[in-house]
């Protein structure tokens, strides 16, 4: 996510400590803050999908899933 859309989000909260959002920057808020989640959970599954445990005796397994059965 652009650095413009988190000062953005930031700038939404400040307001909205002040003063009540009107409909359309509760919109844009709710907008932007979905994108940043989505962002979020993208990058966190990135991270996940590349992690290695390492065993005592030096052998790396791939991180699975929590649905899938060791092999």
């Amino acid at each position: 996510m652009e650095q413009k859309k988190i000062d953005r989000i930031n700038e939404l909260s400040r307001l909205a400590r002040q003063r009540e959002l009107t409909e359309e920057e509760q919109r844009e808020r709710a907008a932007l803050r979905a994108e940043y989640i989505a962002d979020f959970r993208r990058a966190t599954i990135d991270v996940l999908e590349n992690t290695y445990i390492v065993t005592p005796d030096g052998k790396k397994h791939k991180l699975q899933k929590k649905s899938e059965k060791p092999k």
